[in-house]
């Protein structure tokens, strides 16, 4: 028996093809790679795989085509129990995202949206309500997560990542909203392009002007510096908290998916009951694990043991 879904995640499924080098190329530049691999991926479905390898009973929903990429898009969603009922099959291929990662783990991704354009706000509103918290991403259109939102019933974790314009009423339902430092810029600037004190590269200060505009809470990620959790003190008039979390120190060869497996793990640990601190410690050593291996759904942990 099904049992009541805690976390939703409305967004993109990919097939990441990932070609590993020992450097990455410069601009007109070809270089040979050591080898290459095909593997699930997609920020929506990369969060909803980490979400239930947390612990959530999870649903995702989103699109895939009619072609021999959708079984390797799903794959290891089916195998964790993900429910999948709502995923559409479309005309227009199955994503891809084109993945080059060096021998120091750091990576460049070219993304072909294919069916996850087509995750459009008729067909989110098509699919019927969402369960549990709501997870969105940036790589399906604006139109669905505007609808996704409307149809939540309980809080809404934003990664806006790749950063879309949204409108202002949108961006303030996040809570939380998880973004990297270069993201966590461009939201301002949407939120307000001539703010009163400007970001002077403390990132701290730039958590708290976010939520000054009145986004309810925020995690910006730094990779190997760890996060930074952001929202008010309790109370009516409590001023803006921000608290630095440091991250788990591990060797890193390849952070592809490490940002999604650490905002699906926040969704579940909210979902279980956990404050945003208490979430977002648990989701920085869940994605420190997957940053040991290489890929992304492949690199998250299948036992919460070592957690």
């Amino acid at each position: 028996m099904q049992q009541d879904i805690q976390v939703t995640i409305v967004g993109s499924s990919n097939v990441d093809i990932t070609a590993l080098m020992a450097r990455l190329p410069g601009p007109g530049e070809t270089v040979l790679a050591d080898s290459y691999q095909l593997s699930p991926g997609g920020k929506g479905a990369n969060q909803a795989l980490a979400a239930a390898l947390a612990g959530a009973a999870t649903e995702f929903i989103g699109a895939v085509g009619n072609d021999s990429h959708a079984e390797i898009a799903l794959g290891q969603l089916e195998e964790a129990g993900v429910k999948l009922d709502r995923v559409a099959r479309t005309s227009e291929p199955t994503g891809v995202a084109i993945i080059q990662v060096d021998r120091g783990a750091e990576n460049s991704i070219a993304v072909v949206s294919g069916a996850n354009s087509t995750v459009s706000g008729e067909a989110v509103q098509g699919a019927g309500g969402i369960e549990g918290i709501l997870v969105l991403q940036g790589e399906i259109p604006a139109s669905g997560i505007k609808a996704a939102m409307d149809a939540a019933t309980q809080r809404i974790v934003l990664n806006l990542a790749p950063v879309i314009e949204l409108d202002r009423e949108y961006l303030l339902k996040a809570n939380p909203l998880v973004v990297n430092e270069h993201e966590a810029e461009a939201v301002l600037q949407q939120l307000n392009p001539h703010p009163a004190r400007r970001f002077d590269g403390k990132y701290e200060r730039l958590a708290g002007m976010l939520v000054d505009e009145g986004i309810a809470s925020v995690v910006i990620t730094l990779g190997a510096n760890g996060c930074l959790v952001a929202d008010r003190f309790p109370g009516e008039n409590g001023g803006v908290q921000v608290r630095a979390l440091p991250a788990v120190k591990v060797k890193a060869v390849d952070t592809t998916g490490a940002g999604d497996a650490f905002t699906g793990a926040v969704a579940a640990r909210l979902a279980k009951g956990d404050d945003l601190a208490q979430a977002a410690e648990f989701a920085g050593k869940f994605a420190a694990l997957t940053v040991q291996a290489h890929g992304a759904q492949a690199s998250y942990p299948r036992s919460l043991q070592n957690l």
